[in-house]
This record gives structure tokens, sequence and C-alpha cells, in this order.
């Protein structure tokens, strides 16, 4: 195979891939060493030391052995020690290209490039660890333009608009104002409970409670670092999101990629008007942790106003509004959100609302749509009730679902979304 265009990662790769299995070998050696196994400081430093040249030189040889080139067609990118891998990204299957820099890559200038395809699995495809920054956005700039057809090269190219930034006060608010908050206030009224028992049982249930609300309050602030300066900026490319304090993140919502969108109102934040909204992308694997919370929010907190604006310009046009009730009889069915399941449909969208403490608005593109289902279990049967579905093809959000509406109605509302659909489909040219 030619070497023409091959490029190696940066030279700093093997160093940031071996300090976290010399950490693994450290914390080991100290456990043993404090539990007085035998360990002398000697002994313990020789074995860091080699510790630290062996997984060196593995981190080496695997970056010696790594390469990658662009083509005009895909990614190829080679890789493996005892064993040879060699992936290829078809750029016509290429969704989004995220640039990641963790905080120990960020103070040396480096990034890591993860790119999302059409059936890419559960974790990114062809991750390139690690790259410096201006590389990093070089290389994701060929490949979504690619996609999104030529644009003007990296030094050309106009500068990002800023759409939205969301504040860090307002981001830390909505934060506290959520699990935080609830968990202070269950806390609170079972220790006054079990002080009115008690007093010596409150002393209990508080060390035994505090381990919950310690996670608690670890969740919450991994969102805020998460969601730090959260800027939603529009691009050639499509919407770009950058956000994180620590570990920072830019990714691309290409144009057109979009499967299905929620708004998200918790009780709590009504009084400010806030609402969270979440969106579901072609090609975004499901993920688990770190990934699966930054693939997920299209705005952490914003107004409503603001945040059906961004909606509608991400999917290309006003939506309708969620305005058809449900018959008085759902009441039986669903008691505490009759009042709030609501459905719309105009020749584009199909929005739907549901929640009993927290109302959600689902919004899906109807040119997006894989299957429509009609549904009515034993109760709603009895009531004359059915539930319609429109399912994407997203892995994140379900889709929407108009709940418990007339039998009747659900049935027309079945006929109109298959016909849209289809035309929807048609003019987008799928």
């Amino acid at each position: 195979m030619s070497d023409e265009g091959w490029r190696r990662l940066h030279p700093l790769t093997p160093l940031l891939r071996g300090w976290r299995f010399l950490l693994l070998v450290a914390a080991g050696l100290g456990q043993q060493s404090l539990r007085g196994d035998g360990l002398d400081r000697t002994y313990l430093g020789l074995a860091i030391l080699g510790a630290t040249a062996i997984a060196l030189l593995v981190a080496s040889v695997a970056w010696r052995r790594t390469r990658y080139r662009l083509t005009d067609t895909e990614l190829q990118v080679d890789s493996g020690v005892l064993q040879r891998r060699s992936r290829r990204v078809p750029l016509a299957r290429l969704q989004a290209v995220d640039v990641v820099r963790p905080l120990v890559a960020r103070v040396l200038g480096l990034a890591e490039l993860r790119l999302e395809v059409v059936g890419g699995g559960s974790s990114s495809e062809a991750p390139l660890s690690y790259l410096t920054e201006e590389d990093a956005q070089a290389l994701r700039h060929r490949m979504l333009a690619s996609t999104t057809g030529p644009t003007a090269g990296p030094a050309q190219a106009p500068a990002d608009a800023v759409l939205v930034s969301v504040p860090t006060g307002t981001l830390v608010a909505s934060v506290l104002l959520g699990g935080p908050l609830l968990a202070t206030i269950v806390l609170l009224l079972l220790l006054v409970g079990a002080a009115a028992v008690q007093a010596t049982a409150a002393v209990g249930f508080l060390v035994a409670a505090l381990p919950v609300y310690a996670g608690v309050v670890t969740v919450a602030g991994k969102r805020v670092l998460e969601e730090y300066g959260f800027t939603v900026e529009e691009s050639p490319q499509g919407l770009r999101l950058r956000h994180g304090l620590l570990d920072t993140r830019s990714q691309t919502i290409p144009q057109g990629r979009v499967q299905a969108i929620r708004i998200l109102e918790p009780l709590l934040w009504r009084p400010f008007g806030w609402v969270r909204v979440e969106v579901d992308v072609a090609g975004y694997s499901g993920g688990h942790g770190e990934q699966q919370a930054a693939t997920k929010a299209l705005l952490p907190v914003a107004p409503r106003a603001l945040a059906q604006a961004l909606v509608g310009r991400v999917l290309g046009g006003p939506l309708p509004a969620a305005v058809a009730p449900v018959p008085a009889r759902a009441a039986w069915r669903a008691p505490l959100s009759r009042r709030r399941l609501r459905a719309g449909l105009d020749h584009r969208h199909l929005v739907t609302t549901r929640g009993v403490l927290t109302t959600t608005t689902d919004v899906v593109p109807l040119a997006k749509v894989q299957s429509l289902r009609l549904t009515s279990g034993p109760w709603q049967q009895r009531l004359r009730l059915a539930t319609v579905h429109a399912d994407t093809a997203g892995r994140r959000l379900r889709g929407a679902q108009a709940h418990h509406r007339d039998a009747a109605e659900a049935g027309g509302l079945l006929a109109e979304l298959t016909a849209r659909t289809r035309v929807a489909r048609r003019d987008s040219g799928r």
C-alpha cells in the first residue's frame, strides 16, 4: 500500500495514553505498602519506574503503529500492535464530527477527534487521539465539508455566529432547582419525622442518607461541569455546540440530521419560564457516561420563547401549536396528566405534550418518521381511547406519542400522518 498522505498522531500521544495505566499501578503498589505487605520505599520506587517504562514502551509502539489519512471518499485508520486493524470510514456515512479536549490534553494544546457514522454502534467510530487542536479543527472542517458540500477553506471560513450563550448563574440555578433541592427537602422532612419519633434515630438516619445525598450533589456538579459555558453557534456545516469546563467539547449538528427534539419544563422552573431542550441526532450512539451526557442537550436552560425560536431554526420553520386536547373520559386513564395531553400537526412536524411534574413536548419532523403505530390496551379499549406513535431512527428519543386520543380521532390522525409523512419524505429527497 502506498504511504502517500499517511500521517501519525501527535508525538505526545503515548504520554497521554500511558499515564492512566501508571496511576493504576501506583495506586495498587501504594495500597500494598500501606497494608504493610513488606514493600519498602526502594522496591516501591523501582516498581513504579518499571511500570512507567513498560507503559510508555507499549504506548509508544502503539503510536508508531497507528496512522491515518483522509481521501476524497473515506477516512482510513490503521492501528494495532499484535493484531493489525485497518478501519475505513466512508465520508458518505459520516453524521457528525466532535472535537473533545480532556483536561490533560488541553494543557498540552491537544484534542481528540470523535466520529459518528450511520450504524456506528454503541461507541464513536475511529476516534483520533491525539492531534493538535489546529489539526483536529482542520480535519473536522474537511470531513464535514465533504457531507455538506464545498465551503471555504479553514483560513477563509467565516466566523461562527453565536445564537445562544447560557449564563453560568442561570445554569447553576437551574441545576440546583432540580435534584439537589428536591433531595434537600426530602431529607429535611424525613429528619424531622425521625427526630419526632426518637432523637437518636435522626442521627442514624442522617448517616445512612448522606451517601445518597452526596450522590445527588455529585451528579448535579458533573452536569454543571459538562454544560458550563454552553454556546450555540451557527456554522456553514450546521449548528455548533461548545461546552465544558474541565473537558471541553465542540460538536456539530449537521443540517437535516435531527431525528427528534424534546422540550422539558420542570415544575420548579415554571416561575422563571425556563425550559431544557434535548436533541436526537442521526448517527449519534446511545453512549454511556460522559459520551451520553455530552451529546444530548441542545440547550441546557433558556427562556421558553428563545428555546422555541432555536428549535424552529434547527428544524427549518415554525412549529404547530399543540392545542388538540384529549376527551374528558381520558381522565379515567390519566387523571393527573390529562390536561397536559395535547397534539399538533402541520405538513412538516408532529408535536405532542405530556407530563405531570415535568411538562414534556416532543417534536418529530415528518420526514424522519420511520414507522407509525396505533395501540390500544384493554383499559383504553373500554374507554374508546388509543395512542398514536410516530417512531424515528434516533437512539436517544423515542419519537412522539399522542396519548389517549379518542379512538376515531386516533384512526384519522394515523391516516393523516401516513399521507403527510409520505409527502414530507418525498419533498426532502429521501
